[in-house]
């Protein structure tokens, strides 16, 4: 469909779009205002969850009209273009790797080390992230982050299921001990204690779904997704199925073995005090559901000041006031009348043009300079531009001058930023003769200051950047300042609509496509902290319920203390000190813990704080003033009671 240059292939809902009802095939449609393409298929649109989003295909051969695409064909040096590969059945991926790793090197590319190899697509938008040629991460780490936190905060309800259903085996002691006397084996016991947590684990997880689809349209808001629960799909019933069973057996499988434990004769005759004897492993797990929730909130803390230390950072331009517009054929046509209509209507302050805009880059490139080691080699990334883009940009300039139009030889010259100046270590770097990639020669006739265009969270890599008047992507315009900015955007679309009236006006605030960098991160935050605080509610709930069964087993010893002239603040002290003891030591454990696991976490940004001390003993307080509150609560009311209702059986 796509082997005539003149082809094309839309989807249905462009189609429809474009002819209704009537059928696209052999129609004509024009692409860009200039190629006319005749329809030759219709696909079904895209899912909305695939990275690869278009509306039509146009052949490559169209593509290959370009000079600079079709000289590419014999440049085994440009790197420009994705190349997809279909494997058949009986071929491998390490066969095909093991056949294309030399090709750079078998075609001319022996300067450096190089090696081709395929890449499966279901990994692209997990696993994006290399180094050197290996997976170094992606978007499965915060996939992972979040696992690990849904794993914290579902170990913290099965610790409150066991520490409360020890703690409350009175009421089942006698039951336990009946069974035992008629006949009961222990395992028959524990298959019932743990069928029961089975039982209620199901019932969670149905109450987890219908709560999964009220919470759903807003968490997609949330997260700009459209997820969904996908009911037919096998994968899913078995995952459940996976969780119920673990959730269930592991909540349930400590409380089986204590309760089924108990000696008949003795629970019947009441010489067992139930629910004390637990009291070690109670404590163990009351001191790792507090150390999960430690390490939850001084992660949310961490993520809380790295996204402010980057977002505070200096980049290096001043992204105020300054929009950017794609640039059409049209466009680059009449430039320098845009420019010059522009700058006349005092709305514009200056303007440029690049092949990129000044948030992303698309082009890296190596650079040679005098004094630079024998088989040495750096990637710069390389920015092509024209006049007035540092003035443009709010770009400070450190050394030398901008491109000018009073200097004719400046289509050979080339600007440096400063991370370039320190890799190359020239002392008086203003008129030096770099190298381009093809051996052209460049004299250098500035530096500027880093400028951060890429990801806010990366050191700033080296950079050059050469006048081009061809090589345009983007225009980019400062408007100049006002109160009534939309006035300003007005008066601009006008200037474009008469020189570019094909396309519609289309403009992006670089200050709002500078944040977007942050989305990732920002997400991540705001879903740690929601996490981290339902781990602290659910923490608080078992801990509340502990707090007032232990209040309960101790009214009569409250009571003989009041007696004996034990102040309520005494009686209160007494019973919190034993959590304060867990705590303190869930602290101590969780402490350097989370100082481990957030350090390897924030070793996938170069640019990123270190981890203040001061954080944990914050984080210490806190989690051990929330434990007296909430246990306090409870002592309270204990030791406020009349010690003659307390004492009165006895």
């Amino acid at each position: 469909m796509l082997d005539d240059p003149g082809s094309v292939v839309i989807t249905k809902s462009l189609a429809k779009a474009l002819f209704g009802e009537a059928d696209p095939i052999n129609q004509m449609v024009r692409i860009d205002n200039k190629y006319d393409q005749k329809v030759t298929g219709v696909l079904s649109d895209l899912p909305r969850n695939s990275s690869m989003q278009f509306d039509c295909l146009l052949p490559w051969k169209l593509y290959e009209t370009i000079p600079w695409v079709k000289e590419s064909r014999e440049k085994w040096g440009n790197y420009s273009f994705a190349v997809y590969v279909e494997l058949d059945n009986n071929s491998s991926m390490q066969q095909v790797n093991g056949v294309i790793k030399d090709v750079p090197a078998r075609h001319g590319q022996t300067d450096m080390k190089r090696e081709f190899f395929l890449y499966p697509l279901t990994q692209w938008k997990l696993y994006s992230h290399f180094e050197n040629g290996k997976i170094a991460g992606g978007g499965i780490e915060y996939v992972q982050l979040f696992s690990i936190i849904a794993a914290f905060i579902l170990i913290i309800a099965c610790i409150n299921f066991m520490n409360l259903a020890t703690a409350r085996s009175e009421r089942r002691a006698k039951e336990v001990g009946i069974r035992k006397s008629v006949g009961s084996a222990r395992y028959q016991l524990i298959l019932q204690f743990i069928s029961e947590s089975l039982f209620i684990s199901l019932v969670a997880f149905i109450i987890a779904i219908l709560l999964t689809e009220l919470l759903l349209p807003q968490y997609n808001q949330l997260v700009q997704k459209n997820l969904y629960i996908d009911y037919k799909g096998i994968q899913f019933w078995m995952l459940s199925g996976l969780i119920i069973l673990i959730t269930g057996v592991v909540s349930g499988s400590y409380p089986a073995f204590y309760l089924s434990s108990f000696q008949p004769v003795k629970v019947l005759k009441g010489n067992v005090s139930v629910g004390k004897n637990a009291g070690t492993p109670r404590k163990v797990l009351v001191t790792l559901q507090f150390g999960f929730s430690i390490v939850l909130i001084i992660g949310m803390l961490v993520i809380y000041q790295q996204v402010g230390y980057v977002k505070n950072r200096q980049m290096g331009f001043q992204k105020d006031n300054l929009i950017s517009i794609k640039a059409t054929e049209d466009i680059i046509k009449n430039y320098k009348a845009i420019k010059q209509e522009l700058l006349q209507t005092n709305s514009v302050d200056a303007m440029t043009k690049s092949n990129a805009e000044v948030t992303s880059l698309n082009s890296w490139s190596f650079l040679g300079w005098p004094g630079q080691e024998k088989g040495e080699r750096v990637m710069f990334s390389n920015l092509a531009v024209e006049y007035d883009y540092t003035k443009t940009m709010g770009i400070k300039l450190i050394a030398g001058r901008d491109f000018s139009q009073d200097f004719k030889s400046d289509s050979a010259a080339v600007i440096i930023n400063k991370a370039a100046l320190d890799i190359m270590g020239l002392k008086d770097p203003i008129g030096q003769q770099l190298e381009l990639f093809d051996g052209r020669k460049i004299e250098l006739i500035g530096v500027v200051e880093n400028t951060i265009m890429g990801s806010p969270y990366e050191v700033v890599g080296p950079m050059f950047i050469q006048f081009s008047k061809d090589w345009i992507n983007a225009v980019t315009i400062r408007i100049a300042p006002t109160d009534d900015l939309l006035t300003s955007i007005k008066s601009i679309e006008r200037v474009f609509k008469k020189y570019s009236p094909a396309y519609p006006f289309e403009y992006k605030f670089v200050d709002e496509e500078f944040q977007k960098k942050f989305a990732e991160i920002n997400l991540a935050g705001t879903l740690a902290n929601l996490f981290a605080s339902l781990a602290i509610i659910i923490t608080g709930m078992g801990l509340f319920g502990l707090a007032s069964f232990s209040a309960e087993q101790r009214t009569k010893e409250m009571g003989i203390r009041k007696v004996l002239g034990a102040s309520v603040s005494s009686l209160i002290m007494l019973m919190s000190r034993d959590y304060s003891k867990l705590v303190i030591i869930s602290f101590l454990i969780a402490a350097p813990v989370s100082w481990w696991m957030l350090g390897k976490f924030l070793e996938r940004y170069s640019y990123h704080i270190e981890i203040s001390w001061w954080l944990f003993p914050i984080t210490g307080v806190a989690a051990l003033a929330f434990a007296l509150l909430v246990v306090s609560t409870q002592s309270l009311r204990a030791a406020s009671r009349n010690p003659v209702r307390s004492l009165r059986n006895e």
